[in-house]
């Protein structure tokens, strides 16, 4: 194992101090318990929104803390949830008085987690509210969740959401819109090679040098078929078609299109990723209205990307357009 680390026990303490160092103007960084939060501190008479999740997956969740967006990120060991103490100390730091919502992805230590803190933090006075995202449509239940797994949809979900709060609609109105984006997201990744923990110093999983998994869950999580290497294009035919089955997607509908990097797979194979999804979509009638492509939601160093599709309304596409500014998301400002 090749990594710049020093203790592997120290990573996430000392990534995440690292963090806070270089976006000072952003956020503020709390080491015990561990969150981060937006270095404004909390806005009066507005809802916040805390996600949160294991840590590996940079940016997502402390890079989307920000204006337009989170108000706080709680980041645990990695892949694996935080506990339910700094989520509680999150949820009270950021709280101006109009409740909190609580964006959790659906793996079953995070939603327990997250649950504990939302009735903690009730018994302190604050309200409490959680959407659960559960946009991949590799599999119906996996060894790791209950459910659909919450994987790059999560970014959609958080950008409308904080964009919605940002403009003052109070926690009913930010919970609906929240939870309308997740039920118009939809998810697919693949995976060519796996990342290495550091506390393990191996991969999490292996696939022989012509080898493909098709569906891999963000912690390498087992997808739907495990499959001979084949040419980009051939691959994201086979990621969208149970993207575009699912919700369904039909000719007419515009949507945002979001390839999103794993961490190990550079931009170059990326864009050829985006291409051929671009193209299938035009080919069905379906407008791209807007564009994500980036490591957003990664796994480490894995090889291999996802595919995410939203349909947007006029509302939706007001708050993704909607003025954000953090450190891995900037525009309108």
């Amino acid at each position: 194992m090749k990594k710049l680390i020093n203790d592997p026990k120290n990573v996430v303490d000392e990534s995440v101090e690292g963090f806070g160092l270089a976006h000072p103007d952003i956020v503020s960084v709390t080491p015990d318990p561990l969150f981060v939060a937006r270095a404004s501190g909390a806005v009066s008479g507005k809802v916040a929104i805390v996600s949160g999740g294991g840590s590996g997956h940079e940016p997502l969740h402390a890079g989307f803390v920000g204006v337009g967006m989170l108000s706080a990120a709680v980041p645990g060991p990695v892949f694996t949830s935080p506990t339910p103490d700094p989520i509680v100390a999150a949820t009270l730091a950021v709280d101006g008085g109009a409740g909190v919502l609580h964006i959790v992805k659906n793996y079953t230590g995070d939603v327990l987690n997250f649950e504990t803190a939302a009735d903690l933090a009730d018994a302190e006075g604050v309200r409490v509210a959680s959407v659960v995202v559960d946009d991949d449509v590799a599999v119906k239940d996996s060894l790791f969740t209950a459910g659909r797994r919450g994987v790059a949809g999560t970014v959609f979900v958080e950008k409308v959401a904080g964009a919605a709060a940002e403009r003052g609609d109070d926690l009913d109105a930010v919970v609906a819109i929240a939870t309308k984006a997740n039920s118009v997201v939809r998810t697919m990744g693949v995976a060519l090679a796996a990342g290495i923990v550091p506390h393990a110093g191996e991969p999490s999983f292996v696939l022989a040098d012509d080898e493909i998994e098709i569906g891999i869950g963000i912690h390498g999580e087992p997808g739907r078929e495990r499959i001979p290497l084949e040419p980009a294009d051939a691959i994201v035919d086979r990621m969208l078609a149970p993207i575009l089955e699912d919700l369904p997607f039909a000719s007419g509908d515009r949507v945002l299109l979001f390839v999103n990097g794993m961490g190990g797979t550079p931009l170059v194979e990326q864009y050829i990723v985006y291409r051929h999804a671009a193209k299938v979509l035009a080919e069905k009638g379906i407008e791209v209205a807007r564009t994500l492509v980036g490591n957003f939601a990664t796994s480490l160093e894995m090889q291999g990307v996802s595919i995410t599709v939203a349909k947007l309304d006029d509302e939706l596409t007001e708050l993704w357009d909607a003025p954000v500014e953090t450190v891995a998301l900037r525009w309108g400002r």
